[in-house]
């Protein structure tokens, strides 16, 4: 038997269909993994009894010719999703000991799908940070290293511990959630595929709220068809959630023909930012010959306000992070720091369960959202996130996708950049434009650095035509090729 912990979601549908392996053997083979890996951090929570129980089950339906489209596949969570009596903290201090009595209803879409889950994944807390370097349980180790080092590199964040989950093996896929790019950054310095869908394609209730005009659940895998097939079952009309929409749910990975010989991509000149490395700008290019290699017709394009949208998010997602994170008060559940009256007990519960990042974050959004200051900011960023999404339907007029890269660099060590807030901020500088315009993008593996660690691009499609960003990715992902997985031996670099 091939090791399991290497197959796709779409090669372990097809083996537990032909009864070549059991999902208990499946589940065994990701169990031991997990254990073998904890030197990553990635895992905050094991489920490995639920996950065993689950499994069994699988394989009573599989062999009653039942089986679902995600039977038996083991797959993780980030700590953001409420997941029914197991730990759901967001990362933070402030949520100590909770233990939702509900499931998100992403989460439970899966289960419905017939996966399983390992455990709960590690991530910046309450999803502010793009290193995974922010969590109240310590920072997630990037299993890829550099060529020739063994200096631990950060995964990206915020959804960092299930990118390296995903990348070590430790599971076939994870749900993530995207903000600002905290799915496709990941995605990229972790050398798998991040996909967000269009802002209301999956439902947000249960998720733990950051910025809720901008949030939204989406997948990690190793391919694109794995992630086409996890968010088939993700997605869906949710009436619990006010901005879920009621469209059908396509087969996505049916989308995956292989053929853009009708497409037009677009290259936008203002991605090309002063100081990104020459091998990004190389790999780009290079990402444009394969398009037309394979027939699509790709051309320049403007989105002449991309340059504000950096500031543009640091506006609009710390003043609602600034709202929604306003609830956390010590008096219903988690953390709770006596003090002589409710307003000192408000004061030290903060104090002591919000980390630097997140009450860097509240203040702006507090103090954008201030008399005197709402209207010079908050109001005016709302402007010009309205110009930026107009931006993106000029384009869309004359192109079908937008091709970018993910991310302006590779991933860097554990400790570089962290006294800089401004140097983590452009970590997103690539991704944030589409989270402004809610519109749905992947991350996709396409080669290596230099030195050996993994580079992605990036591609954007109109509102919900997540089955054009897929057919498009599938030509992108099969002309890179990308083969390498990170090399755990202590050796550096790719296998």
């Amino acid at each position: 038997m091939s090791d399991l912990t290497a197959l796709t979601i779409a090669d372990a549908r097809a083996g537990l269909a032909a009864r070549e392996f059991s999902a208990r053997e499946l589940t065994d083979a990701h169990i031991a993994a997990v254990e073998a890996g904890r030197d990553l951090n990635a895992f905050v929570a094991e489920t490995f009894d639920a996950a065993r129980a689950n499994a069994d089950a699988a394989d009573a339906r599989l062999a009653a010719g039942e089986g679902r489209l995600l039977e038996g596949i083991p797959l993780a969570v980030k700590d953001l999703f409420c997941t029914r009596g197991v730990r759901s903290q967001a990362c933070s201090k402030i949520l100590d000991g909770f233990e939702p009595p509900y499931e998100s209803t992403v989460t439970a879409n899966l289960w419905d799908a017939g996966a399983l889950m390992l455990g709960k994944t590690n991530m910046d807390e309450f999803a502010m940070g793009s290193a995974n370097v922010t969590s109240a349980d310590g920072p997630v180790i990037n299993p890829w290293r550099r060529r020739g080092e063994d200096k631990p590199l950060v995964p990206g964040g915020s959804s960092g511990g299930s990118a390296a989950a995903v990348a070590a093996g430790l599971c076939l896929g994870a749900t993530g959630t995207d903000t600002g790019g905290s799915i496709r950054q990941p995605g990229a310095f972790c050398g798998i595929v991040g996909m967000k869908p269009t802002y209301g394609r999956c439902s947000r209730w249960g998720v733990i709220a950051f910025a809720s005009s901008l949030d939204q659940a989406g997948p990690l895998a190793r391919t694109v068809e794995d992630a086409a097939l996890m968010l088939q079952a993700m997605a869906g009309h949710d009436p619990k959630d006010s901005t879920s929409i009621d469209r059908p749910v396509p087969d996505y990975a049916a989308s995956l023909t292989g053929d853009v010989r009708d497409l037009t991509i677009g290259v936008p000149a203002e991605y090309r930012m002063e100081g990104m490395p020459a091998e990004i700008e190389a790999l780009w290019a290079e990402g444009v010959d394969w398009f037309r290699d394979a027939g699509a017709r790709v051309v320049d394009i403007s989105l002449p306000l991309t340059k504000y949208a950096l500031p543009t998010y640091y506006i609009v997602a710390p003043a609602e992070a600034s709202s929604n994170l306003a609830r956390y008060d010590g008096v219903r559940y988690g953390l709770r720091v006596e003090g002589d009256d409710p307003t000192e007990m408000y004061a030290r519960t903060r104090a002591a369960g919000f980390g630097r990042e997140v009450r860097r974050r509240i203040l702006i959004g507090t103090y954008v959202l201030s008399a005197g200051y709402y209207d010079a900011y908050y109001l005016k960023a709302q402007k010009v996130r309205t110009l930026i999404a107009r931006d993106f339907e000029s384009a869309f007029e004359t192109v079908d996708a937008v091709l970018t890269p993910t991310a302006p660099f590779a991933a860097f060590a554990i400790g570089e950049k962290m006294d800089d807030p401004i140097a983590m901020y452009l970590n997103d500088v690539f991704t944030v434009p589409a989270s402004l315009a809610g519109l749905p993008a992947i991350s996709v593996p396409a080669g290596l650095t230099g030195d050996g660690l993994p580079l992605g691009l990036h591609l954007i499609a109109r509102p919900f035509d997540e089955p054009t960003l897929f057919r498009a990715a599938g030509v992108l992902e099969s002309a890179a090729g990308f083969s390498h997985r990170p090399d755990r031996s202590g050796a550096g670099g790719a296998a």
